[in-house]
């Protein structure tokens, strides 16, 4: 204890060569701008940090977190405050804060980095960099102090940067392997498309949901909802599972505790009750749905007269109210319907060009970068107001996205890079130049799997057949470029969204 504060204080001195500033200020999200009363000298995600460490010859410490992630709030008010912790980072690191919802890319990359590093999944993430953005050592929450483990950060932060000193080059080797690792194994492994994996598939996540409710860990889940709606079918194993979920969710819908943001969860949990209804013919689900889509409603309207200095996230969004939509349709709900398409209309002048696609964030100072996540989910919520009320329109600006996809984030080999391969990357920050490629669902469904769906979705809808036959070959090369990773999938609930996509793919034939 008294070694890492003599150790602080003595880098604190050599610190001084070099000061920097809180810039959380001027952020363009909530949660980043309530940073800026911390001590920590936070510095937003971008080149300029990553010049400063380098200027200043330390590591960065990123923070990765948001507003919906409890154990983030605790960080902030116990850790993030205290002058010691605060003082610590400031002489040894430049300590860089990125909202999760605000880049979802960033946040997805360095996920990775954390699991291949400790196996750890969840938030916040705390990692540490080269100035050339490469992880080196990372893990989740980690407490103020824990002299007995000495996993608290007391402990950690003089002897990450003392290492990141006395031995650099072991440092930097580690890290350059860790990078390939995780540009390798984003889920990105050929294999054949057929009914065989889907069944493989599906039999998968009815094991790990039957897992989960015995457990009790599908509360606040949008995953455990989506695996719950793609398993009520006609088999009716699989359908008990998926109904025993659905009741363990509704028994915790008034809080909906969990790391996803409350109004994701009510979306997935709205369409998964509207198939239970469709699947089953009982009333009680069509009741609880429009219950959970008059609450939507609700809070759709209140976010619509929020300030308009909040930041809007598009794909979530997007996703919101094209689960909305969904519902309203199948469990006849016209007032949800009534407010959820111009609540699209909105989204779509707030964030859509045509020709150029979607913007990710609209705030007074947030980046604008368009990811492929924006563009699926866009175009989702198109098609389900096309399906609900036969505007055209709706299907042409879906119609345009999948142009957009095609035009700026596909891979020839098949697949959809995260980040346009029109973005400025290397203004944005170290490490950028990395594009990935993303299958598998997290707090939305997988981009890759999500455009496979879009893509699938619009070869039924369109009329021209040439055209379907061309929207059909893409959603099956998407597929196929990661096919192989849903032989043995590490979490095999994760694959549901791709698994939903391989149906609608293999009916379209």
């Amino acid at each position: 204890m008294v070694c890492s504060v003599v150790i602080a204080a003595l880098a604190a001195c050599l610190g001084e060569r070099g000061p920097f500033t809180n810039r959380m200020a001027q952020s363009g999200t909530s949660y980043l701008a309530r940073a800026a009363r911390q001590p920590v000298r936070w510095q937003p995600w971008g080149r300029d940090a990553f010049a400063l460490a380098a200027k200043l010859d330390r590591p960065l410490l990123l923070y990765v977190g948001s507003d919906v992630c409890r154990w983030c709030a605790e960080s902030d008010r116990d850790i993030y405050t205290n002058p010691e912790i605060a003082a610590m980072i400031n002489s040894l690191f430049v300590p860089v804060r990125v909202d999760r919802d605000e880049r979802p890319d960033v946040a997805q990359r360095y996920q990775a980095a954390v699991e291949h590093l400790v196996g750890l999944r969840g938030w916040p993430l705390t990692v540490f960099l080269t100035d050339d953005g490469s992880a080196f050592f990372g893990g989740t929450y980690f407490p103020a102090d824990d002299p007995i483990t000495g996993r608290g950060l007391k402990q950690l932060l003089p002897e990450i940067a003392r290492s990141y000193h006395d031995q650099r080059s072991s440092i930097v080797q580690q890290a350059a392997l860790l990078r390939q690792l995780i540009r390798s194994s984003n889920g990105e492994t050929r294999g054949v498309l057929g009914p065989a994996l889907v069944q493989q598939g599906l039999e998968s996540v009815r094991r790990e949901l039957v897992d989960a409710v015995r457990n009790r860990v599908t509360n606040g889940s949008v995953k455990h909802a989506q695996a719950a709606a793609l398993l009520l079918s006609d088999d009716s194993t699989a359908r008990s599972v998926a109904q025993h979920a659905l009741e363990l969710m509704l028994d915790s819908t008034v809080g909906l505790a969990g790391e996803d943001p409350p109004q994701l969860m009510r979306a997935a949990l709205a369409t998964a009750l509207g198939r239970a209804w469709t699947v089953t013919g009982d009333p009680r689900y069509r009741n609880l749905g429009r219950s959970v889509i008059q609450e939507m409603s609700r809070r759709l309207a209140d976010a619509n007269e929020g300030s308009p200095d909040e930041a809007v996230f598009a794909d979530q969004d997007a996703y919101v109210l094209e689960h909305l939509l969904l519902a309203a349709g199948t469990l006849g709900d016209s007032t949800a319907a009534l407010r959820a398409t111009p609540a699209l209309d909105v989204l779509l002048r707030r964030t859509y060009v045509r020709g150029s696609g979607v913007r990710h964030v609209i705030a007074r100072s947030a980046s604008t970068l368009g990811l492929l996540q924006d563009q699926v989910q866009v175009a989702a919520a198109c098609l389900a107001a096309y399906h609900l009320t036969g505007e055209p329109r709706y299907l042409d600006v879906a119609t345009d996205l999948a142009a957009v996809m095609d035009r700026s984030y596909a891979d020839p080999l098949g697949g959809y890079y995260d980040v346009t391969n029109a973005a400025p990357n290397s203004a944005e920050g170290a490490g950028e130049g990395v594009r990935t490629k993303h299958v598998f669902d997290e707090a939305l469904p997988g981009p890759n799997a999500q455009a496979a769906l879009v893509l699938a979705e619009l070869a039924m809808v369109t009329r021209d057949p040439s055209t379907a036959a061309s929207y059909r070959r893409r959603a099956r090369k998407t597929l196929e470029a990661f096919a192989g990773a849903m032989l043995n999938p590490v979490e095999p609930i994760r694959a549901t969204t791709f698994l939903a996509a391989a149906q609608k793919t293999l009916q379209t034939r």
